[in-house]
């Protein structure tokens, strides 16, 4: 009784998006809670989890297999597709959550992107940065979060951890591969990286 409960709910919720003009591919696959909020011009691809205490701006699309719950998401935001927003976040205009990327209680700002395999917690992220794939913000200690703040025009190379507390200075560079456990500055490239080392004609012993 309960789950027929459940599903006529969502069939309501379902009914009230699409004649608001959300476009839904596959409207039995999406699941919304009763205090969702959506703007115009929204399209959302199939098996999407949208939990409570989420606001979604206009000209939003949010690709399949992504779930987001005690977030905001201004306009013009692309999503996913396997993307995971947790509580506390807030999407800017014109940013991007590539997939597999997980961003909890961080803001990511204007036209930034984080396209792929990253992990975004406790971070102030500014405009225009480009978070390269694998990038994780490294925000716990063991006792406690730590803030990571990215400032404007940022790149941040593929593969790279951020320590945090750190703040990375605007226009700044991390070469890919990177673990960066101090403040960068303003216009430098920052990077940690080993010599390879290369054994000419090696053997198997």
């Amino acid at each position: 009784m309960k789950e027929l409960n459940l599903q006529k709910i969502q069939n309501k919720l379902r009914s009230k998006f699409l004649k608001l003009g959300v476009n839904m591919r596959g409207p039995e696959t999406i699941f919304f809670s009763k205090d969702t909020i959506i703007g115009k011009n929204v399209t959302i691809e199939p098996y999407v989890v949208i939990g409570s205490k989420v606001k979604i701006g206009n000209n939003v699309v949010i690709k399949s297999f992504s779930h987001l719950e005690s977030c905001k998401i201004e306009n013009k935001v692309e999503i996913g597709p396997y993307a995971r927003i947790r509580p506390d976040t807030i999407l800017k205009e014109g940013s991007k959550i590539g997939n597999f990327v997980e961003v909890k209680k961080s803001m990511i700002g204007k036209k930034s992107k984080v396209n792929h395999l990253s992990y975004i917690g406790d971070s102030e992220i500014g405009k225009s940065v480009n978070i390269g794939a694998g990038t994780i913000t490294c925000n716990y200690d063991g006792i406690k979060k730590n803030k990571t703040k990215i400032k404007d025009k940022v790149f941040i190379g593929s593969n790279s951890s951020l320590v945090a507390p750190i703040t990375i200075e605007e226009k700044s560079i991390v070469g890919a591969g990177s673990v960066i456990t101090k403040n960068v500055k303003k216009k430098s490239l920052a990077l940690t990286r080993s010599l390879q080392t290369e054994i000419k004609n090696y053997k198997k012993k």
